[in-house]
């Protein structure tokens, strides 16, 4: 339950559609379902306005499944998960189609026929529909090149998975800036760029030199010896003279999304019946 069906509940409640002992058993049900290898966070799109995410690597296919299937119970939905490889894409794909009794560690709580999707490029598994996002405003994703992708993916499914429209603006890297010049129009129309870069990492700064908004810099491994796996970037970003440039992780295409949609979106709503102004929730 998320503060919009909250929100609800309470309305239903003064209105005597819904009795308080009902209201209160919804109310009091656990935040936390305990699976034994996950305690899954059932109310954090509550208190962050966004569902917890599925940090594939390192889990099985039936530990990502069994995670899935315990937020979708809860009507937490979509539901991402990042850095799965394709053999685990697979079998949670396959699990999700299974109907009860099928064998296999089948799909759990009966959630068979829910959409899977997978992205080979950014390695992102999503479990439900996208939200259609809202026309008034977007979000960029920008790379320096092709080989940067993969982040720029993350980043981008991520921000889209939220609720964000993203556009993307791909191989605009320095070592070709009348690429990136050509399109001024939408990254000055953006509310939140992402600049994701490897090598030297100039595109952050780059573009935090010709926009008003926001910028979230991605270094990337992306380069030869002296890159030092994206250290180079890493740093090079860090002691961007732009104004307006903050930096995630290296590679880590994920936190940049999240932060860019919470920019392009933010929950806040009109001041509550006691006059305090709150965030809400997706």
């Amino acid at each position: 339950m998320d503060r919009n069906e909250l929100r609800a509940l309470l309305q239903r409640v003064a209105e005597g559609a819904t009795g308080v002992d009902q209201a209160v058993a919804r109310i009091a049900a656990a935040p936390v379902d305990d699976l034994g290898f996950a305690k899954v966070d059932l109310h954090r799109s509550q208190r962050q306005g966004a569902t917890e995410v599925i940090y594939g690597e390192g889990k099985t296919a039936e530990q990502i499944a069994a995670i899935a299937s315990s937020l979708l119970r809860a009507g937490q939905g979509p539901v991402l998960a990042t850095r799965v490889d394709p053999p685990k894409a697979d079998e949670v794909r396959l699990a999700f189609s299974r109907r009860e009794g099928e064998g296999g560690f089948g799909s759990p709580d009966g959630f068979s026929g829910v959409p899977v999707r997978y992205d080979d490029t950014s390695r992102i598994l999503l479990l439900g529909e996208l939200p259609v996002p809202k026309p008034e405003s977007f979000l960029v994703v920008a790379c320096a090149g092709t080989s940067d992708l993969p982040v720029a993916e993350e980043a981008a499914i991520t921000a889209e998975a939220l609720g964000s429209r993203v556009e993307r603006l791909y191989d605009v890297g320095v070592a070709g800036i009348h690429r990136l010049l050509s399109c001024g129009d939408m990254l000055v129309s953006a509310r939140c760029v992402v600049a994701v870069a490897g090598m030297e990492g100039a595109l952050a700064s780059v573009i935090g030199g010709l926009v008003s908004c926001p910028v979230v810099a991605v270094p990337t491994s992306v380069g030869y010896g002296a890159s030092f796996n994206g250290l180079a970037a890493l740093l090079s970003m860090l002691n961007s003279c732009a104004s307006g440039v903050s930096v995630v992780n290296i590679d880590n295409g994920f936190g940049a999304g999240y932060l860019a949609h919470m920019i392009d979106c933010p929950r806040v709503s009109p001041a509550s019946d006691d006059g305090v102004s709150e965030r809400t929730a997706l």
